[in-house]
């Protein structure tokens, strides 16, 4: 009895929270903004090339500062949003450093725009570290799988919708500089909103629960679980990355699409990818339980050789139009099935739960950041020198091909992994 009456408030509390849903809505539109702004270079390179003297090259950096910004800053404002005030900082670099990005817009060179853009994308990667562990306070347990799951519906619906949008100034003389200044007022409209709509919630949950950075001490521990090793070691081969960044100045350079139209297609991508992580999570479980040991390794490599497929017939062959649109929708439809079915998943059975904040962070935020970030740098050096199709295909189709027999490996060490989290967590029972 006298439980009841000690957990009951706690639970009451968390149904008495108010507006948690517009607060939810708000930074949702804050994601898009955010994303939007930083894919605004990579969605109207070809016309900035055109503005500004550009070549490839030069996309190939443009991508790299936003991983890089992503790997480095993404943590630290979690950090001092922890101790300044989350609603505060999430005001500040969501809202007001927008006038970053409208200034970009004013860029007369290369330079110019590198250096306001890099300013401007240090601000555009702090929303979703620190929205992450507002919804933990905002939410109960009970609802949380539904508020975070209604943020990535709805900021992929959004963006789905932005992406095309945005790809029409295109068509518009210096459209490019008119997309930086709505982007800017937007994060502007966006810090509003939140100032508005989105309470501060009391914190619920400690440092230690929710890690917004890379705890190193548990880094190191973790890197001694061989299946940890290997998922380490496989994102050298996660090339699909870069897609985004070079997916719109493909399909105009080497396609004879308008910028416009590229950007529908990569829409159609973005639609077939949003899918794609439901149907990946849907289809993982099923293959677990079908073979619980080897069930989302199989997954992942059936995964691997059909992506591959896909990138080839979507790069390497010219289709009609209506074509590419087909195409591109069912390479996303496959997308993210690897992640959102086996690589997560995988990773979250193999390390203690106390673990798995640090885990997610030095795979998905520092490892793959700095891979990711560095194999744009690569792509824009070769693809200036041997074309888009060329190097889409080494370094987009060839890599996850490889991928699938890398992941052999896994068959060995994954069930003994999960074994022996299993035990673990039986003792301290």
């Amino acid at each position: 009895m006298p439980e009841a009456i000690i957990s009951n408030p706690a639970k009451e509390e968390f149904e008495k929270t108010q507006g948690r849903w517009r607060g939810l809505l708000a930074m949702a539109f804050s994601f898009v903004i955010d994303n939007t702004e930083g894919g605004l270079i990579n969605g109207l390179f070809p016309v900035i090339r055109d503005a500004l003297g550009l070549n490839l090259g030069a996309l190939g950096i443009f991508s790299s500062i936003s991983k890089f910004a992503r790997m480095i800053f993404g943590p630290i404002w979690a950090m001092v949003a922890d101790k300044y005030g989350r609603k505060k900082i999430l005001v500040f670099i969501t809202g007001v450093w927008g006038i970053w990005t409208a200034l970009a817009g004013l860029a007369q060179n290369q330079m110019q725009l590198y250096i306001l853009y890099t300013i401007g994308v240090i601000g555009t990667v702090a929303s979703e570290p620190i929205a992450n562990g507002i919804i933990v306070d905002l939410f109960s347990s009970e609802e949380r799988g539904k508020a975070y799951g209604s943020l990535r519906s709805i900021t992929g619906l959004l963006s789905v919708i932005m992406i095309p949008v945005m790809g029409q100034l295109a068509n518009i003389e210096d459209g490019w500089r008119y997309g930086m200044y709505i982007m800017g007022g937007m994060s502007i409209l966006s810090g509003v909103l939140i100032w508005i709509f989105l309470k501060e919630p009391e914190r619920r949950t400690s440092k230690a629960d929710v890690e917004s950075g890379v705890d190193w001490k548990k880094a190191i521990a973790l890197m001694k679980i061989p299946t940890v090793r290997l998922l380490a070691g496989m994102l050298i081969f996660v090339t699909s990355l870069v897609l985004f960044s070079f997916m719109v100045t493909f399909m105009v350079d080497v396609r004879g699409f308008t910028t416009a139209d590229a950007n529908i297609v990569f829409a159609a991508f973005g639609l077939g990818a949003m899918i794609s992580a439901l149907l990946g999570g849907l289809l993982g479980d099923w293959f677990e339980r079908k073979n619980p040991d080897k069930g989302r390794i199989m997954l992942m490599q059936i995964y691997l050789i059909v992506f591959s497929l896909f990138t080839y017939l979507a790069t390497q062959i010219a289709w009609s139009t209506t074509g590419f649109y087909v195409i591109w929708f069912l390479t996303g439809l496959v997308f993210s099935i690897g992640f959102s079915g086996c690589v997560q998943p995988m990773l979250s059975n193999v390390v203690p739960p106390e673990m798995a904040g640090t885990a997610f962070a030095l795979l998905f935020a520092l490892i793959q950041g700095l891979f990711s970030a560095l194999l744009s740098l690569a792509m824009g050096f070769f693809a200036n020198r041997y074309g888009l199709q060329v190097v889409m295909f080494w370094m987009i189709t060839v890599p996850y091909a490889l991928n699938a027999l890398y992941w052999f490996s896994f068959y060995k060490t994954y069930p003994k992994d999960v074994a022996a989290v299993r035990e673990m967590i039986t003792a301290k029972e």
